[in-house]
């Protein structure tokens, strides 16, 4: 009996039941039909800012699957500048946070150039800079070569470890890549979604580096999307759905890579969160729109730049409570300027004093 999937002699020629979940494929295309024609029906800008708050979304959430958490600012901040737009309260964006930014935009960018092993050593260096994962120095930019044993997904405290997985070992790794990357840019009479939820098993099973192989996984589910999109801009993030599923989705991938070459279950579980993905686009969709219905409201209210500043901060989804002190911080003015600011703002019908008060009075929209 062999433990894992990868081990089985017929690996990778997966099979599944097309008739158990035809009417979901059926359901994700036609849910990315409608959202795509609702886009198209938007201005360049407003598009732009829903890719902007997609990609944040996509970035923060892939990172938080593995435990990691990212500062929301420098990651709007990095993706903004890299896409030419221009945002209230852009900040410098440290090293980690550029590098995962890169790799989620060059795969959605350019998700119609081929992918090589060269290409994606790229988005591995990239995703750790320093050459460590942790504390841990790591083979960056190559495939692992397993010094310390086999590479294994554990849980568990030490000495009360269990393990959920063992990948294939490093020495047939360059054929197992190889054998993925032909298959992934051939051209095959897959639906593209399917080949998405294909791509993410396989190349997560493999688990060619030390680390970072979910983010990867991930990014090349973007990446096969985004081509049955046919289009390099994002309004929808599986990243984030996976967030929320999170057990789910490591519980159905240890069953998938512990059964057999039938992985009709693993189709059915991301086709729902995909579903799922694309319901959630409706918020960002409608937080765009509010934005850009309320800048057009008060096209013509006199407003300093301090404040067009902070109400974009709001509108962009201000993280904890407005006070007086952090509208001065934030602006870099005094607090009386601060109060002036807000109290013009409250005039205007713009702001309103929070009733759950504190020590501090808190702000928000009217």
């Amino acid at each position: 009996m062999k433990a894992y999937i990868h081990q089985i002699d017929q690996w990778p020629n997966f099979i599944w039941r097309l008739d158990e979940f035809v009417s979901l494929l059926s359901e994700v295309r036609n849910s990315q039909g409608r959202i795509m024609g609702r886009m198209e029906s938007l201005g360049f800008d407003l598009r732009n800012e829903a890719t902007l708050e997609t990609l944040t979304l996509d970035v923060l959430k892939s990172t938080e699957i593995e435990g990691e958490y990212l500062n929301p600012v420098q990651v709007r901040s990095s993706i903004a500048r890299r896409l030419g737009i221009d945002i209230a309260g852009s900040v410098e964006s440290d090293r980690n946070v550029d590098g995962i930014v890169e790799m989620m935009l060059d795969a959605t960018l350019h998700c119609f150039n081929p992918l090589t092993a060269e290409r994606l050593f790229n988005w591995h260096a990239a995703l750790f800079p320093t050459g460590r994962s942790g504390m841990n120095r790591i083979t960056v930019g190559n495939w692992r070569n397993d010094p310390t044993g086999p590479m294994q997904v554990v849980s568990g405290a030490i000495g009360k470890e269990k393990v959920h997985f063992q990948a294939p070992d490093s020495t047939i790794l360059e054929s197992e890549m190889r054998r993925f990357l032909d298959w992934f840019n051939a051209n095959i009479e897959l639906d593209l979604v399917l080949k998405a939820a294909v791509a993410h098993l396989w190349f997560i099973t493999v688990h060619p580096f030390e680390d970072g192989n979910g983010r990867i996984a991930r990014a090349l589910t973007d990446m096969l999307l985004a081509q049955s999109d046919r289009s390099t801009q994002r309004f929808y993030s599986m990243s984030a759905q996976i967030r929320v599923e999170r057990k789910n989705y490591y519980e159905i991938l240890e069953r998938t890579q512990k059964g057999n070459l039938d992985i009709t279950d693993w189709i059915i579980w991301f086709l729902r969160c995909l579903i799922n993905a694309l319901k959630s686009t409706d918020s960002i969709l409608s937080r765009v729109l509010y934005k850009a219905d309320f800048w057009n409201r008060h096209a013509k209210t006199a407003l300093n730049d301090r404040q067009k500043k902070l109400l974009n901060k709001i509108l962009d989804g201000f993280e904890g409570k407005l006070t007086s002190s952090k509208w001065a911080k934030i602006s870099k003015c005094s607090k009386d300027a601060a109060i002036r600011d807000i109290n013009d703002l409250i005039k205007k019908d713009i702001l309103k004093k929070e009733e759950a008060g504190g020590r501090s009075t808190n702000y928000g929209l009217k």
